[in-house]
């Protein structure tokens, strides 16, 4: 069997005998890692003149103080200060299978013998198309009709692309519908979905959209009716100028609230008459449900017409049925990703597909309810401190004391001193959002962190109270 020059390269037993020499060599140095720790002192110094240097150069303060060494383990992360945290937040839910897993080690290898560092649409290699089968099959499985799948470099230009194959189709519609503290994106145009108006504070008008109410699931029925008055007023107020409607299934940024079937249903019907298009944003969602998409956790699979996946991935994507191909140089980019990213993408999906991850007793929920159960005993011990868990699946938050973005924030600063990565979500109230690395947590991680979030929460109640007595 003929086989080129780059098949024979990679089947060298040298190069099989570099992954390992590199994986051992690893997990030597992992094995320094074991818990969370605070910073080195002869760092210190040095490290704080690293970070107001970069928020010098960013032209903003950082988030947080961070800037990591290089090295991980799992839930585990060494700062460049050599503290060492628990990243429970994992890039906003980029690092999926934590820091330093050996499958992406040995993707990057894999990657490092590609002939490019950067593949784009006009030059790619070989392993992309493996990429797309694996995610198109994916997706098809259930029935759903997306057939194409077109790879982009970021979560927002993956719901730009959607937006642009949907306007295309349905002109000269130029109206969107979206659900009320929904987040599309930072671009000019997604800035227009977000329901930030915070987000899009200087900047042109590019596009009308409306918003519907999202589910309340302490009144269901309530909320779907009201959803559904909403929609066919703006279906009556604009008739015919509705390309689409964008649906975050559990939002993320707007504070972790699931959605309902019945719910989803009630509203896509009406679409469905009206041939207005079905977009289902699962930049987040997607792989942290017991199902792949959670679009096919609720079971929407007849309904979709276009699906963006992102963030654990590494290359985005835009799914697509044969009705919303576009013509030719609608879509198009100079990068895709780079080779890294592309292996890495193949690496994690094909760990997420064949290693017991999905499912109602798959690795996923395993965690969640591992780490929900834990969040509710404190909810139980100390309900002044505490509400919830909410969420779904890995996606999991609650809200700390009155829900106010002082408190929040002055929590999550005070849990990263002591150990922990977490970041916020929603407003009124704001909540505390948690993305496990899935890929690597183990119970043992779960606990630890349970323990720093326990004498976190009893310190900044402490600082409350010493303020409230005007201490």
């Amino acid at each position: 069997m003929a086989k080129t020059v780059s098949a024979q390269l990679r089947k060298d037993k040298r190069i099989k005998k570099a992954k390992q020499l590199l994986k051992s060599v690893l997990t030597d140095y992992q094995k320094e890692l074991t818990n969370s720790k605070s910073a080195n002192s002869k760092l210190k110094k040095g490290y704080e003149k690293l970070i107001a240097r970069c928020s010098e150069l960013r032209g903003g303060k950082l988030y947080y103080p961070y800037l990591s060494s290089g090295l991980g383990k799992g839930a585990l992360v060494e700062l460049a200060d050599g503290s060492v945290k628990y990243d429970f937040i994992t890039g906003i839910g980029v690092h999926y299978l934590g820091h330093n897993h050996p499958r992406l080690l040995e993707a990057a290898v894999e990657a490092a013998l590609e002939d490019t560092i950067i593949q784009g649409n006009l030059q790619q290699g070989a392993v992309t198309m493996d990429l797309l089968e694996t995610i198109v099959s994916a997706v098809c499985k259930n029935g759903a009709k997306l057939e194409h799948c077109f790879l982009t470099s970021s979560g927002a230009m993956a719901n730009e692309n959607a937006l642009k194959m949907i306007f295309q189709k349905h002109h000269p519609a130029s109206r969107f519908l979206a659900f009320k503290r929904c987040f599309a994106g930072r671009t000019m145009v997604m800035a227009q979905i977000t329901d930030k108006p915070e987000h899009r504070e200087g900047l042109p008008k590019v596009l009308e959209v409306d918003y519907i109410p999202f589910f309340d699931p302490k009144s269901p029925q309530e909320s779907i009716n009201k959803a559904v008055n909403c929609l066919n007023g703006y279906l009556q107020r604009y008739p015919s100028q509705y390309a689409g409607m964008c649906f975050e299934l559990i939002q993320g940024e707007g504070g972790y609230y699931p959605g309902n079937q019945n719910f989803f249903v009630a509203l896509m019907d009406i679409l469905k008459v009206k041939k207005i298009a079905i977009m289902i944003d699962e930049i987040q969602t997607f792989g942290r449900t017991s199902e792949l998409f959670a679009f096919q956790y609720f079971q929407l699979d007849k309904y979709v017409d276009v699906v963006t996946i992102g963030k654990l991935t590494q290359v985005c994507a835009t799914l697509f049925t044969d009705v919303y191909k576009p013509k030719s140089g609608l879509i198009s980019q100079t990068f895709t990703a780079s080779s890294a990213a592309i292996y890495a993408a193949r690496a994690i999906l094909k760990e997420l597909l064949t290693g017991g991850y999905l499912g109602k007793n798959g690795k996923i929920i395993k965690q969640s309810k591992h780490f929900v159960r834990r969040l509710q005993e404190f909810a139980h011990r100390y309900p002044n401190y505490l509400q919830g868990p909410f969420g779904m699946g890995a996606m999991i938050g609650c809200t700390v004391f009155d829900g106010s973005e002082e408190i929040n924030k002055i929590f999550l600063k005070e849990l990263f001193e002591a150990g922990v990565v977490a970041f916020n979500a929603g407003h009124s109230p704001t909540r505390v959002r948690f993305l496990m690395p899935i890929g690597a947590v183990t119970f043992k991680d779960i606990d630890n962190v349970c323990k720093i979030i326990e004498k976190t929460l009893t310190k900044v109640a402490d600082q409350i109270n010493l303020k409230n007595r005007g201490h």
